[in-house]
């Protein structure tokens, strides 16, 4: 996938944009870097070539993605990251949609949930309830009434947590144009299924 939109940056609380890179050790640039490059591999891998969602070959083809990698561990300075890019979001309407990547917090799928859960809480008091909405994905994801291993868990098992932002316009035009979107989760899980666990893992692991 095309690189030329790709944000490497740690959010740095209190620090203006020109000090942030000063703050960014090499190793922590490799490890930034690293993370984009994978998450940009699941993305062509599971969500492209598998077709788990129709929508994201003509935003790819367009290279109209922002990765961000965010180091902090905390709930509040994740919160703060995902308060930027929306934020980049409003000043940039060629940017179509944005993946924050946690490169090193929110490693329990629980804690993870519940911090989707805080920023839901975001998007009301910020007053982006229908411009923006959230998707969480997880390295552990499961959804309700599965089992850890099963298949149709990988529609959202990323290489690292992290939370896709997209604009809520966007969301309705691609619905808006789209036959019988009702059937997609079910799809996907026949696909899912008839790839089978082992192949999943193998692909998943490949990533990396």
């Amino acid at each position: 996938m095309p690189p030329s939109r790709t944000i490497a940056k740690v959010t740095e609380r209190g620090c203006s944009e020109n000090t942030r890179s000063s703050l960014i050790t090499g190793k922590e640039a490799g490890i930034i870097k690293n993370s984009i490059i994978t998450t940009q591999r699941w993305i062509q891998s599971f969500v492209v070539e598998l077709n788990l969602c129709p929508f994201a070959h003509h935003v790819t083809a367009r290279d109209v993605i922002r990765y961000t990698a965010c180091a902090n561990e905390s709930l509040q300075d994740i919160l703060h990251a995902l308060h930027e890019e929306m934020d980049w979001l409003d000043s940039d309407p060629e940017t179509e949609t944005s993946f924050l990547i946690l490169t090193s917090g929110m490693k329990d799928f629980s804690d993870f949930n519940d911090c989707l859960g805080m920023a839901q809480e975001l998007l009301v008091m910020m007053n982006w309830v229908g411009r923006y909405q959230l998707v969480g994905f997880h390295p552990h994801h499961q959804f309700d009434g599965t089992d850890p291993d099963d298949a149709e868990n990988y529609t959202n098992r990323s290489p690292y947590p992290m939370v896709h932002i997209l604009r809520e316009s966007s969301v309705t035009q691609a619905v808006d144009a789209t036959a019988n979107i009702a059937l997609i989760p079910k799809r996907n899980t026949d696909t899912l299924n008839q790839l089978g666990v082992e192949v999943l893992i193998k692909r998943w692991q490949d990533c990396f």
